[in-house]
């Protein structure tokens, strides 16, 4: 057996701006890790992530600690134990998956016994003012769920503003840690009263312990308070689902055991993304199959994707073909 691993870090810029409550981004910045063996080659694409400590020359650099191990042959039960969760790890375990089902002709869906089908991704509006906000949900108000984000000082006419513009659509809202011990209960009840549908990771991640004390008028989802199983104890009676991202988890592998998890201590299961194109996308649709929640637009916030990316139809994502991955 002869590996090599390449690794490439490429830019796609976003349509616009994309705009949450820790600031704004005009590209997505990816790192793409390509494994080829006997021929065959697997990929896996990773999004760096500034608000866990993560640039682009951090992640090539944690993926080049396990080159030699990569290229010796290791395993994705190897690496789940050679590098910690992140998105470095995502990129390999990923493209050892692509790799997996090139060399042994199986495609991973086929080995978690999967028929998958297409699925409803949330679309979303990034933050800016009521009036823009209020744009760009009516001019998205055929897509049948849209995630709205907020975390401003005073999320209340933005709120009121989308939910207007958009009233046959279903809204989740994403605070990307943006409340407070001070607004979060207001904000609960104008959401609920609104008719939103879920709130994401409203409080500080480790600044969360009031989420068990309070009233939760619409279910509450962990995002950045989550990344492994073993953080799911802690969640418990704070929140009432969970986001799951590869980029937090590591990769697929870890992902399907959290889920499952996630699953058996009752929580709701929503499966996202960070801002990348199809690649990243790809092996999420699949974890995505059964969850409660899908939110996987990342490519569908790009000028640009890459070819061939998934199959869009409006906010309905298909299932990734061959020789995108898997």
């Amino acid at each position: 057996m002869t590996r090599r691993l390449t690794l490439a870090r490429e830019s796609f810029p976003i349509a616009g701006a994309f705009t949450i409550s820790r600031g704004s981004r005009t590209e997505a910045v990816v790192v793409v890790a390509t494994i080829t063996q006997n021929g065959a080659t697997g990929r896996g694409e990773c999004v760096p992530y500034a608000r866990y400590g993560e640039t682009v020359d951090s992640v090539i650099a944690e993926i080049e600690k396990a080159r030699a191990a990569i290229e010796a042959g290791a395993n994705r039960d190897d690496i789940g134990r050679l590098m910690p969760p992140g998105a470095a790890r995502n990129a390999v375990d990923c493209a050892l998956w692509d790799l997996e089902a090139k060399t042994g002709g199986v495609a991973v869906a086929a080995r978690l016994g999967l028929t998958p089908e297409p699925l409803t991704s949330a679309y979303t509006i990034s933050l800016g003012t009521a009036a823009d906000m209020a744009a760009r949900t009516a001019a998205a108000a055929g897509r049948p769920l849209l995630k709205i984000k907020v975390g401003t000082a005073d999320d209340a006419p933005l709120m009121r503003a989308v939910a207007a513009a958009a009233p046959d659509s279903a809204l989740i809202l994403d605070a990307n840690e943006g409340w407070t011990d001070g607004t979060i209960e207001a904000n609960l009840r104008l959401a609920a009263e609104l008719g939103f549908r879920l709130v994401e990771q409203p409080l500080p991640a480790g600044k969360d312990a009031l989420l068990a004390d309070i009233a939760h008028p619409l279910p509450v989802c962990a995002d950045e308070s989550l990344h492994v199983i073993g953080d799911l104890d802690s969640l418990k009676g704070r929140y009432d689902a969970v986001n799951i991202k590869l980029d937090k988890t590591g990769g697929l592998t870890e992902a399907l055991r959290l889920r499952d998890a996630a699953r058996a201590k009752g929580f709701g299961v929503m499966v996202g993304c960070m801002v990348g194109t199809s690649l990243a996308m790809a092996p999420a649709v699949l974890l995505a199959q059964d969850s409660d929640w899908c939110d996987l637009d990342g490519p569908l916030l790009l000028a640009r994707d890459r070819v061939p990316g998934l199959a869009y139809s409006g906010s309905l994502v298909s299932p990734p073909s061959g020789d995108l991955w898997g």
